[in-house]
């Protein structure tokens, strides 16, 4: 008899059949191992005309067995510097927090994770922060100040780890 398989499980083949039908440029991401769909990794391609330009920067998705009710993790393996991504990697993005109201009322209720979203969704979200740092809710206190108060500094060791990414 085959093992049942979750409503979880079916929603993210679906999307990584579309992400492999459609790729959408400068992103990979699919399922570490056809044996656990729940595990991802994702390749993100850093925005062009900005600093993270021709960096590929490694992240592992992982998504609660309720998915699409509740938000994957994302987390770069890649070492980067950014406001909004946490020093151990770990991404700090409204789309990712979970639904309803903001306790902090600093996001509106649209603005987190709902079951419309998708992978797709989430890793382009990821690239627009990447190209646009919120350092007025910052994840990596260092780094929004490095960034407000000493973007060339910022910029060197940015430029630095797009490097060490390509090799």
């Amino acid at each position: 008899m085959a093992p049942k398989v979750s409503t979880a499980q079916r929603r993210l083949l679906r999307e990584f059949q579309e992400l492999t039908r459609s790729p959408t440029d400068g992103i990979v991401a699919g399922p570490i191992s056809e044996d656990n769909l729940f595990k991802w990794r994702c390749l993100l391609e850093g925005p062009p005309s900005t600093i993270y330009e021709n960096g590929v920067f490694e992240a592992e998705m992982d998504f609660p067995s309720d998915y699409p009710l509740s938000p994957p993790k994302l987390k770069f393996k890649s070492q980067i510097l950014h406001p909004n991504i946490y020093k151990d990697g770990t991404v700090c993005i409204s789309i990712l927090h979970p639904p309803g109201d903001d306790p902090m009322q600093y996001e509106s209720a649209d603005e987190r994770w709902g079951p419309l979203q998708s992978v797709e969704k989430i890793l382009l979200s990821v690239c627009s922060m990447l190209a646009e740092p919120n350092p007025n809710s910052p994840a990596d206190v260092d780094a929004a100040k490095l960034w407000r108060e000493d973007r060339d500094r910022f910029n060197q060791i940015v430029q630095a780890q797009v490097l060490k990414t390509l090799e």
